[in-house]
């Protein structure tokens, strides 16, 4: 977003004070990110309805079309003004032309996605997305205006040593995810038999962009922290397009008791647990979670 790559902004001046249907402050740039996102989809005829982060319900496309795209316009704001990288998520999904949209249009499961991606504005913007023929990478050059492909067919390792988690909630967690934590943190003295690193940049485009880079395991797992939220992040423009941008390279995403492309929607911002990264590990958490519900 051009909004977001304009250093004579004054990053202190970002907050509005407002809050979006999630209870959460809104910024300029949340705002002026969702207007874009918006009226370049309505210009068009090829998205019938949208669903963002910060509105209450859907908006629909007079003008019609084939596709429903859901997305968070600016995920990881709430880093903005400290200079973090944050990037905009998308998913999109099949629509009925011709006809009245309703909310239930919108809540199907991840894995009928038809494509689903992400743009990353940090030192280099990217736009890393999926057509359900493996993930991609292309970066913009400023010189041409232009997103060239530099890293086609990205793949995560299987395996991995690190790790993503705010481990300020580990009071929270429960049993399987501190066990895994435990173990990793242990590193060679433990079953693991080798160290692992801790990254968390608090901003889920970032921390999912280095696993896909490099692997990883990216955790906001189920917590005991607000009993009325399962999970932090949402399943229809968070964990779903995330998800299959991971699986399409190579990797797996978990709520740890089901996969998170066959969760079936209840709601337009539900919140789900999400693990996502490195196929083995995200396996073994897995199992972890089996291990405990079964005892």
């Amino acid at each position: 977003m051009y909004a977001s790559n304009r250093p004579s902004i004054n990053l202190f001046t970002l907050i509005l004070v407002s809050q979006n249907v999630q209870g959460e402050t809104q910024k300029k740039l949340d705002v002026l990110s969702d207007e874009i996102l918006i009226q370049t989809f309505q210009s068009g005829n090829l998205v019938a309805g949208i669903a963002s982060e910060e509105n209450d319900e859907p908006l629909s496309n007079p003008k019609g079309g084939s596709f429903l795209c859901l997305f968070d316009p600016l995920d990881g704001s709430s880093n903005i003004d400290v200079n973090v990288s944050v990037g905009t998520i998308f998913s999109i999904l099949p629509a009925t032309p011709n006809t009245a949209l309703t909310v239930s249009d919108y809540l199907q499961v991840g894995r009928k996605q038809i494509a689903a991606g992400y743009a990353i504005y940090g030192p280099a913007t990217m736009l890393v997305f999926s057509l359900g023929h493996g993930t991609h990478g292309f970066t913009l050059d400023a010189v041409s205006s232009e997103f060239i492909l530099t890293h086609p067919d990205i793949q995560v390792p299987a395996d991995t040593s690190e790790f993503a988690i705010n481990a300020s909630n580990e009071r929270f967690w429960e049993p399987p995810v501190s066990r895994y934590i435990s173990e990793c943190k242990q590193g060679k003295t433990s079953v693991r038999g080798r160290d692992f690193n801790m990254r968390w940049i608090a901003s889920m485009v970032a921390d999912v962009h280095r696993i896909l880079m490099r692997g990883g395991v990216f955790m906001y797992p189920k917590d005991t922290k607000d009993p009325s939220k399962p999970g932090r992040l949402r399943l229809m423009y968070e964990a779903n397009p995330m998800t299959f941008v991971v699986e399409q390279a190579g990797g797996l995403g978990s709520t740890g008791r089901q996969r998170i492309l066959d969760v079936q929607p209840e709601s337009i911002h539900q919140r789900i647990p999400v693990i996502l990264g490195s196929k083995n590990e995200v396996e073994r958490i897995e199992n972890y979670h089996r291990d405990h519900d079964r005892a």
